[in-house]
């Protein structure tokens, strides 16, 4: 079906999701690029997303399971359109970042250095092609989230960052 529409996405997706300790990682980061993002919907099984990345706009729909597989879907649609429903239609306050990509143990790993609400919250990614895969960790990857919620974009939204306890904030290693 991904061969007939060349402007979807459809894949399953395993990604593994860090906190970052410290800020050595922007020695070997790119300049990062804007995004600008909120969500439709906030429905048991999935989640909507509308994404504004640089100069381009996406539709993402996401399996709500915890863990880091996940069912992913994802469409280009106008800027113009994506700016309308980000200020219109979604939910409140949007998620704003810079992502950074990063090159370390023959992996590509994004950086989402927040702002915003969420400022102050610096998050690594890295997608992998099978959960068991092995990866090297950076030095500056501290203690694995891919099964906290919390850390989700979606849930930003509901509990932003700022509104996060001491307790809460303290657990980067």
């Amino acid at each position: 079906m991904a061969a007939l529409c060349k402007d979807m996405i459809m894949a399953t997706e395993i990604e593994r999701k860090f906190l970052v300790k410290d800020d050595s990682w922007r020695e070997a980061a790119d300049a990062g690029t804007a995004y600008r993002q909120g969500y439709l919907v906030g429905a048991k099984q999935a989640s909507v997303r509308v994404r504004i990345e640089g100069d381009a706009a996406r539709l993402n729909i996401k399996s709500a399971t915890l863990g880091v597989t996940r069912q992913e879907y994802e469409y280009a649609i106008p800027l113009a359109d994506a700016a309308a429903l980000l200020d219109t239609l979604c939910e409140k306050p949007l998620i704003e970042k810079v992502r950074h990509h990063v090159h370390f143990g023959g992996r590509v790993w994004e950086v989402d250095v927040f702002a915003g609400d969420n400022a102050g919250l610096v998050v690594a990614e890295v997608e992998l092609e099978a959960e068991d895969a092995p990866l090297q960790l950076p030095p500056w990857a501290g203690r694995e989230v891919s099964h906290e919620p919390r850390y989700y974009n979606v849930c930003l939204v509901q509990h932003p960052y700022k509104n996060w306890t001491a307790d809460e904030r303290r657990t980067l290693d």
